[in-house]
């Protein structure tokens, strides 16, 4: 299959053992693209480690919103800097978490806010976080407007009136292992329902595992039990399913 994770933390510390082996594993799977994200500066520069290290990851740099309070004078010319390297194909993981509030929502919209002003002035596509805090999402996504480069919601948890304004604004929805989940029944219907041309999967490894591994760690691997369920949602083949997704990726960033 030709299948493209556009959303995982390879560094996590959760690979340390078998990094390299579960990389082969996701090759074997027929992955073909990796989006490794960072969340700091720290993992920033190592997601971009990774990239160096293997042909098929890609790297992200960003401050995640857990971190926005951390991101001290400076950071956005660190982030530039490390944008510019040729496999840094976004900017993210970025946006708001009300969820777990490990920033204070005030300064959470700031460091959103001035790295979507970067990624449009180095016309890179975003790459969003959103929990619990839809309202105050969509509100700046109104007023700041979305860059040419384009974007995507990653880990996709809103309604489908939410998930259609995205679309209208341009964005991408990103799809990830909860859609297996027998409880899912408003994502199953957002997954069914996005235009072809912007539906994109992920596994946001090593979290959010699909069944029928739920519980257990997540790798890129398992990204084939995702495409599985919104294949079967939309009345496709696997297959057909996954190389869609990964044309809508590589299109998104840039990739050949």
């Amino acid at each position: 299959m030709d299948l493209f994770d556009t959303h995982a933390h390879l560094n996590d510390e959760n690979y340390n053992e078998d990094r390299d082996e579960m990389i082969q594993r996701a090759r074997q799977a027929g992955i073909r693209h990796i989006v490794n994200i960072g969340f700091n500066l720290a993992s920033s520069r190592e997601s971009i480690k990774l990239a160096d290290s293997y042909d098929l990851i890609y790297a992200a740099v960003g401050i995640h919103p857990h971190d926005a309070a951390e991101a001290g004078p400076g950071y956005l010319e660190e982030l530039e800097k490390m944008a510019l390297h040729p496999k840094v194909a976004a900017i993210g993981e970025i946006g708001l978490d009300y969820y777990r509030d490990l920033s204070p929502r005030p300064v959470q919209r700031k460091v959103f806010v001035e790295q979507m002003a970067l990624a449009k002035k180095l016309q890179k596509p975003i790459i969003i976080h959103d929990r619990d805090a839809h309202g105050d999402m969509m509100d700046i996504l109104r007023k700041e407007k979305l860059g040419p480069s384009g974007g995507v919601m990653h880990c996709y948890s809103g309604s489908w009136e939410m998930a259609r304004e995205l679309l209208d604004m341009g964005f991408y929805i990103s799809i990830a292992g909860p859609v297996t989940f027998s409880n899912a029944a408003r994502l199953k219907d957002v997954a069914a329902r996005v235009p072809r041309d912007r539906l994109l999967i992920e596994t946001d490894a090593p979290y959010l595992t699909p069944a029928p591994y739920r519980g257990r760690r997540n790798e890129p691997a398992h990204i084939q039990y995702t495409a599985e369920e919104i294949a079967r949602l939309r009345g496709m083949e696997k297959e057909d399913l996954a190389k869609m997704c990964a044309e809508n990726g590589r299109k998104l960033f840039r990739i050949a």
